[in-house]
């Protein structure tokens, strides 16, 4: 999707190349993150603000990736509520403008937090219901003892996942790049250990 980039840059005139560049990350961009379940809007005007070098105001994103002002100021709402996007005012303007956070650590914490919150926890949280519903296992028949094993197997991977990510998120906050690392040689290593060799495979 082209993103309409101005002759007129941040920085002065952008090149050819400089535009196309941006074009590209702005497009792929917001098709990567609808894959993660992102309105691709959003991660598209965050893609904008985040290789901009001076804040932007709303007419501005909405010419540069062609949407409406409706559009472009649900979505600022969105990533100001993410803490991915500031609001900033502008000397001599009464204009709100608006730039993104540009700290790649904090943005990554960010988004762990903020997808944690909104899809690990209500799937724990209809998951308990379901349970819930349930009687006592000395009281259910067979088929609901098999169906609440099947449930508390699918809150135990939850508590997995959570413990994962709620382990990380100070390493990524602290900006801790080696520790993180040596954690993904472990499991890494870990995983190797379990997987069959090509051999193995041919069996």
């Amino acid at each position: 999707m082209a993103t309409g980039i101005n002759k007129a840059a941040e920085n002065g005139a952008l090149t050819a190349r400089h535009r196309k560049a941006l074009d590209q990350f702005v497009s792929f961009w917001g098709e990567m993150a609808s894959r993660w379940g992102i309105n691709r809007t959003m991660a598209q005007i965050h893609a904008l603000l985040y290789v901009s070098e001076v804040p932007l105001d709303t007419d501005e994103i909405m010419e540069r990736l062609s949407i409406s002002r409706g559009n472009a100021n649900m979505n600022l709402r969105s990533l100001i509520d993410w803490k991915l996007v500031h609001k900033v005012q502008q000397e001599g303007s009464r204009k709100d403008y608006y730039e993104a956070e540009k700290d790649v650590w904090h943005i990554t914490a960010q988004i762990i937090k903020r997808r944690e919150r909104e899809e690990l926890e209500p799937v724990m949280a209809q998951l308990r219901e379901c349970k819930d519903t349930l009687p006592p296992v000395r009281e259910a028949t067979e088929a609901e003892r098999q169906f609440l094993e099947r449930i508390e197997n699918l809150m135990q991977l939850m508590d997995v996942f959570d413990g994962v990510t709620t382990s990380l998120l100070p390493f990524i906050q602290q900006k801790n790049a080696p520790i993180i690392r040596h954690l993904i040689e472990i499991a890494d290593s870990l995983g190797a250990v379990d997987r069959p060799n090509d051999e193995q495979r041919n069996d």
